[in-house]
């Protein structure tokens, strides 16, 4: 119920109080490990930052995918950097490291997921277009932050996706990016 309090100088809205930890039913590490996961893979394709990795290792975890693989330069847990964006999501999100983005994509694809390069290529399928079957596994690839998807991934890709943006930069950071994309295609799943 919303509330709404009005004065001469000011306009409040009462919206509620904030929720407490305990009130969030919050998974335990090993309540998630059993859960059923959405059936997805975010593959990292040579990214930098240890702070976008840790950031994506949080959102896998929040949306309950089934893991993410990691490859090429993008570095592995442990690690601070990564600790610190993560929050232990690191020890729930199962993770896979890769020497190179193509042996993750094969791998995937001998295991039955639909690859999809998340990238602005010629022909691309709009984000808000995308609709998964919910019988099929997917696994998403998100490049480095300043080269993309690698030509050679996007190749082998089954499609590419690319989030739709209006403005002046047609750039988000990589992290931004997996937390949009997941967002709309969990929400389409479930």
């Amino acid at each position: 119920m919303y509330v709404i309090y009005i004065s001469e100088r000011n306009l409040l809205f009462d919206m509620g109080r904030k929720l407490l930890n305990e009130e969030l039913h919050r998974l335990s590490v090993a309540e998630f490990k059993e859960v059923d996961k959405v059936p997805i893979v975010v593959v990292l394709d040579n990214i930098r930052s240890l702070s976008n990795i840790g950031s994506v290792f949080r959102t896998a975890d929040a949306f309950c995918i089934e893991g993410i693989y990691l490859c090429g330069i993008t570095a592995p847990p442990p690690h601070r950097e990564i600790h610190k964006t993560a929050l232990s999501a690191t020890e729930s999100v199962n993770w896979k490291y890769f020497r190179t983005t193509e042996k993750a994509v094969l791998e995937l694809r001998n295991n039955g997921f639909n690859i999809l390069s998340v990238e602005q290529v010629d022909n691309s399928l709009m984000l808000n277009d995308f609709v998964p079957d919910k019988s099929s596994k997917y696994a998403l690839i998100f490049g480095n932050e300043v080269k993309g998807v690698e030509d050679k991934i996007i190749e082998i890709s089954d499609d590419c996706i690319e989030i739709p943006q209006w403005g002046t930069k047609h750039s988000l950071n990589i992290s931004v990016s997996v937390g949009v994309v997941l967002w709309d295609i969990v929400l389409k799943y479930k």
